[in-house]
C-alpha cells in the first residue's frame, strides 16, 4: 500500500505531497520533534493521521524526506509561495488577525529577559534560604510551613 502521503498518481501529486510535508512541518514545529520523531508520530499517532487524512494502516514515510523537503523551500521560491498560501488560508478563516506597527527594536525583549532574570534570582535565592533553614532548624520550617 502506498503512503498517503504520496497521494494518488497524476495531476496534483507533487502539490498533494509538498502541502502534506508542509503540515507535518507545522506539526512538527509546535511539538517540537525531530525528523525522526515526526516520522513516527506520521505512522504511529492517531491526531497526526487524522490532520493529514491518512489511513490508519499508513506506514508513513523516511525521515530523510522532511530534510529533503525543506532543502527544496530553501533553493527554489517555494518557500515564500508556501507561506503566502499559508497567510491567504488563515485570513480566510479569520485566524489571522489585521497588520500592525512592527518593533524593530529589541528593547522590550531584553526588558522582559531582565524581568525573567530577576524572578529566577529571587526564585533561587529562596530556595537556597529554605534549603539552609531546613538544614538548621529543620523543626522550625516545619511549623511555620503549610503544605498543600
Amino acid at each position: 500500500m502506498r503512503s498517503s502521503l504520496v497521494c494518488s498518481p497524476g495531476v496534483g501529486t507533487r502539490r498533494c505531497r509538498r502541502r502534506s510535508w508542509a503540515m507535518v512541518s507545522v506539526l512538527q514545529y509546535a511539538e517540537g520533534l525531530t525528523d525522526r520523531q515526526a516520522a513516527d508520530a506520521v505512522r504511529g499517532r492517531l491526531d497526526w493521521k487524522y490532520c493529514l487524512a491518512l489511513e490508519l494502516n499508513d506506514f508513513g514515510f523516511d525521515a530523510s524526506v522532511l530534510s529533503e523537503f525543506r532543502g527544496r523551500l530553501v533553493t527554489g521560491e517555494h518557500g515564500d509561495r508556501l507561506l503566502a498560501r499559508v497567510l491567504q488560508v488563515l485570513s480566510e478563516h479569520d485566524l489571522l488577525g489585521p497588520g500592525g506597527r512592527q518593533r524593530t527594536d529589541a528593547t522590550h525583549v531584553i526588558a522582559d529577559i531582565r524581568l525573567l532574570n530577576r524572578l529566577e534570582l529571587v526564585a533561587e535565592t529562596m530556595r537556597a534560604a529554605l534549603e539552609a533553614l531546613a538544614a538548621a532548624a529543620p523543626g522550625w520550617l516545619a511549623a511555620h510551613t503549610a503544605l498543600d
